[in-house]
């Protein structure tokens, strides 16, 4: 993961063909308000034809899908069982006193499949990460203790959940509480088969003898053993080795949707700057008007009302009263398009319905984007990116989201939530519109025989992703900034490449600041 200032962390990936994903994570450490800026600049070569005429502001925002959700808490198997602020200690905890409302045990269950659903997935990308064919001897010592751990804790934390489930038969619970929960389990049991499978998967590249064989064996048990479990339940959550697993599919995405909707923000957008919009409209109606009536006065003091040269002055007076509302209006347009941001949102949390923050976004083009030179140095890693900015057209768009978060309203004791997590999706379809095709023949000539033949030339895009991140804090600034380059053709995202981050610059707050990786699907590689 890539780090920016203390209280944000970043981290980007290629979701699919068709989208670029930035994932940041928003932790506030102090005790009051914390603002977080973040700027992206978009440098397209001129011939994919993106301004803001053929890419206008609304396709734009048309094109990001934006998920933002309370971070999920951090707890390792081993603290599911035991810690206080585990959501399973919570559930066997009113299962002895029933004190807590039913709506409060639906959250606590899905709150426990979403934090099982961490610890896999940090589980999963471990193995990944050491089974790596540059991982190191002690690396493999060490994968062969997480997944013998893993191996033996999941399970318990199974029979525990599952243990507590059966209990529940003896409480009167509405219907549509017990449907939750049966529906919970489901999820939980596809998260065990999802990781583990995911993570065996993984070793393959290990050797076939020694310890890998039993602990590869064992997480497959936990798989067959999770499966049967589901088809004792009559649940259609089951893969097919011959069939298209629509169905399973489909389930999968509705339960992870269902579960983790505890964590997810609800937004009320406001138009913030359609009001201002609309009051500076009305100015530069008064303005006009004004004229106008000043024009209508002094002609009626210089000429009869019945004669041709008041009419005449009268009818001029209007044309100008009509250009200058237009121009005003136009001018006024531009101001609120550099002060105001285009769209504003709150945060609202979902179980006590307060706003947590806002959130605050804007785009512009062309002339209106100003370059910092700290953006643009970024991009000079050899002569010809350093060369071609200035030399060969390119167009440049700004997004800005401001966000502003209210340390005091997260629900960090009751619920054990600190954080923010705000998933940013990019669509590039609009960026292939006019892309060439993807592959051409070449002629090539062979040197012994001079024969002529074909080789394979392929067409591609670089576009620039430069993100700069703005942490103001507790009366200090802190900035760092990211280059990612997208590689394009015609069909979609090829691969995405990480450049080294600028290193942050903490300064005093004294005003508000206006590797190659190949295309994976984040999607799978995540599992769920």
């Amino acid at each position: 993961m890539s780090q920016a200032p203390e209280a944000l962390h970043s981290r980007f990936d290629v979701h699919d063909r068709k989208q670029f994903e930035i994932k940041l994570e928003y932790q506030p450490t102090g005790a009051d308000e914390t603002r977080y800026l973040v700027e992206a600049y978009l440098f397209l070569p001129s011939s994919l034809n993106i301004d803001a005429e053929t890419y206008p502001r609304a396709d734009f925002y048309a094109d990001i899908h934006n998920y933002v959700r309370f971070k999920t808490p951090v707890m390792e198997l081993g603290e599911l069982l035991s810690s206080e602020g585990s959501p399973l200690v919570k559930l066997e905890a009113w299962q002895r006193t029933g004190l807590a409302p039913e709506s409060d045990v639906v959250y606590q269950a899905k709150l426990f499949s979403c934090v099982l659903r961490g610890a896999l997935r940090r589980f999963a990308t471990t193995v990944e990460t050491r089974c790596d064919a540059r991982s190191t001897e002690a690396g493999r010592v060490d994968l062969e203790s997480v997944v013998r751990q893993a191996g033996e804790s999941v399970p318990v934390v199974l029979e525990r959940f599952r243990a507590w489930l059966r209990a529940t038969g003896e409480a009167k619970l509405q219907e549509k509480t017990r449907a939750s929960l049966r529906l919970v389990d489901e999820y939980v049991s596809l998260l065990v088969e999802q990781f583990f499978r995911r993570a065996v998967a993984d070793m393959d590249a290990l050797p076939r003898t020694g310890p890998w064989l039993p602990l590869r064996k064992g997480l497959m048990e936990a798989v067959l053993r999770e499966e049967s479990y589901r088809k004792e339940h009559r649940l259609r959550s089951v893969l097919s080795p011959t069939g298209d697993n629509e169905e399973y599919m489909q389930r999968l995405g509705f339960l992870k949707k269902f579960c983790m909707n505890v964590l997810f923000l609800s937004s009320r957008r406001r138009q913030r700057r359609q009001g201002w919009e609309e009051v500076l409209f009305a100015i530069a109606a008064g303005v006009a008007m004004a004229f106008a009536t000043s024009v209508a006065l002094w002609a009626q003091v210089r000429f009869t009302q019945v004669s041709l040269n008041f009419f005449l002055v009268a009818v001029v007076g209007y044309m100008m009263k009509d250009r200058i509302k237009e121009g005003l209006r136009r001018m006024f347009s531009r101001v609120a398009a550099t002060h105001l941001y285009d769209r504003t949102t709150d945060l609202v949390d979902p179980v006590t319905a307060r706003a947590i923050g806002i959130c605050e976004e804007r785009v512009d083009y062309g002339a209106a984007v100003k370059v910092p030179q700290a953006v643009s140095s970024l991009r000079q890693h050899d002569d010809f990116l350093t060369v071609s900015q200035g030399e060969l057209s390119e167009a440049v768009i700004r997004y800005q989201k401001r966000i502003v978060l209210d340390a005091r309203l997260l629900p960090r004791s009751e619920r054990g939530l600190t954080g923010v997590t705000d998933i940013l999706r990019l669509h590039v379809g609009r960026f292939l519109r006019d892309m060439d095709e993807p592959e051409f023949a070449l002629e090539y000539v062979d040197l012994e025989d001079f024969s002529v033949g074909h080789i394979r030339g392929a067409k591609r895009y670089p576009v620039d992703l430069v993100f700069r991140f703005t942490v103001m804090e507790a009366g200090v600034r802190k900035e760092s900034a990211q280059l990612v380059r997208l590689v394009l053709d015609r069909n979609g995202i090829q691969r995405m490449q990480n450049f080294v981050r600028a290193p942050e610059a903490p300064v005093a707050a004294s005003a508000e600041p206006g590797g190659s990786v190949p295309v994976q699907p984040a999607a799978l590689r995540a599992g769920a």
